[in-house]
């Protein structure tokens, strides 16, 4: 991934080698699970760790001492699969030094690669795709219990949203819900309506009730979740309603959501945000590219007019609202001009920052079977290297604009570089660090901060005195 990472102690620290699994001091199978991908895998690792802990089980202190090992995974791009792959290799280990641990690979990649996967790795026991993870206990027990080839289950349900299930949240001050699976798009490069299946979304009474309950275990943020979650809709009940219906939930200061789809916005849900102080002024709008005939090779279902239009009137109703994007080069036939129109987009738009990616193919795929993957490696290679310099000057040039003003940062905890600095979040989701106090702040807590100074990924600032 090319994108501005995110410094010091981040939300999504525990992308990776972490135990997902939630702690719980008695006897039980151990598991530990890892976690690869965005924050709808870090939210599904917490639904299978909630599913796992009412079954029993209990989390392992580390990989030597685990009963079992999940690692939940994702199928976007190719390098994080062979990332996965890798990983698989390495924890072969585990199973050798104790032929009882059972290993498993859950979420995208299951779907995905569900067959090159007991190909490459055919030490797997256990294959279990998005939609499948009620059925995880009985094939745990399956698994250990018969001598059998590996358990697949990576079935697309069109109606499960896991209702009535409590995930375990991870420690700290934000949680992830979901409140919507799939997705119906179809974009000609995405393997997610073939891995997550359609879209479908989530009981209004089940994610409310998700938001009490997390409001009640003390998490001060919360981000809705979905593939394309402004399109989220249960009948006549819609995004906005249930915006409306969450910022009123007491305990939670800020609310976000990930990732709105461009067609999907109108002006109720622009004025629900613009109205709401908890609702965050920060959106992630994926472009995907600057140029309309890519858009359309891509199909996505918007001209590269109507995605500036739609900035225009975003900005109409949140003149300062920060906005970050997702860029891929090198997709199929993509020329010189598609490219230098998407090299526009980002000097018009000035997005916070961006996620920014070579294209990959995906098996699958309307691309992979109708379109050629015909630009070179290195000229995509070329592209992404000019497309991150032009980010990371606008970045810098936009962090620079919050010197000598005071935002409202949401503590996460100390910083890493220094123990005498505390970081966390504006509401514009930039990363903030300062000097702490004289008085004591804790996580959780938001405390206004004068900025002084900033790079292409920080402000650095203080708390101004008086403040207690």
């Amino acid at each position: 991934m090319s994108a501005f990472e995110h410094d010091e102690r981040d939300p999504y620290a525990n992308n990776g080698e972490s135990n997902a699994m939630p702690q719980a001091s008695r006897p039980g199978k151990r598991v530990f699970i890892e976690t690869y991908g965005c924050q709808m895998n870090m939210a599904d690792s917490e639904l299978m760790g909630g599913i796992l802990l009412n079954q029993g089980y209990t989390a392992a202190a580390n990989l030597e001492e685990s009963d079992i090992i999940l690692i939940n995974t994702c199928a976007v791009r190719e390098k994080a699969e062979e990332r996965v792959f890798g990983r698989l290799s390495h924890l072969l280990r585990y199973k050798n030094e104790n032929p009882n641990v059972i290993l498993g690979v859950a979420g995208c990649m299951a779907n995905h690669l569900k067959k090159e996967i007991t190909e490459r790795a055919p030490y797997v026991d256990i294959v279990v795709g998005p939609d499948a993870y009620r059925r995880l206990p009985e094939m745990l027990v399956q698994a250990q219990e018969e001598e059998v080839d590996p358990l697949i289950d990576v079935r697309l349900d069109k109606a499960e949203t896991y209702e009535g299930l409590v995930p375990v949240r991870s420690e700290g001050i934000t949680a992830w819900i979901s409140v919507q699976r799939g997705c119906d798009k179809c974009c000609t490069f995405c393997v997610v309506p073939f891995t997550r299946g359609r879209e479908r979304g989530v009981a209004p009474s089940d994610v409310l009730s998700q938001v009490r309950n997390v409001a009640e275990l003390g998490y001060k943020e919360i981000t809705l979740l979905g593939q394309t979650v402004n399109s989220y809709r249960v009948g006549d009940y819609d995004f906005s309603d249930l915006l409306e219906d969450v910022v009123k939930v007491d305990g939670i200061e800020r609310v976000r959501f990930t990732s709105p789809y461009p067609t999907d916005f109108n002006d109720k849900l622009l004025e629900t945000m613009a109205r709401h102080k908890k609702i965050s002024k920060y959106l992630h709008l994926p472009a995907q590219s600057g140029s309309t005939s890519m858009l359309e090779r891509m199909k996505r279902r918007y001209t590269r007019e109507e995605f500036d239009a739609l900035v225009a009137n975003i900005r109409s109703y949140m003149p300062d609202i920060a906005m970050s994007t997702d860029i891929i080069v090198g997709f199929c036939s993509e020329t010189d001009e598609e490219f230098e129109a998407t090299l526009d987009l980002m000097r018009q738009v000035r997005f916070d920052f961006a996620y920014m990616f070579q294209y990959s193919e995906r098996s699958l795929t309307a691309a992979a079977r109708n379109m050629p993957d015909d630009v070179p490696m290195e000229v995509k290679g070329e592209r992404l290297k000019r497309l991150i310099e032009l980010q990371e000057s606008i970045s810098a040039e936009v962090f620079q604009t919050r010197i000598s003003t005071t935002q409202d940062v949401m503590v996460i905890g100390e910083s890493r570089r220094n123990p005498d600095d505390l970081c966390g979040r504006t509401d514009d989701f930039k990363m903030a660090v300062f000097a702490k106090p004289s008085f004591e702040l804790k996580p959780g807590d938001i405390v206004p901060v004068h900025i002084h100074d900033a790079t292409s990924h920080t402000l650095i600032g203080r708390v101004p005195e008086g403040i207690s």
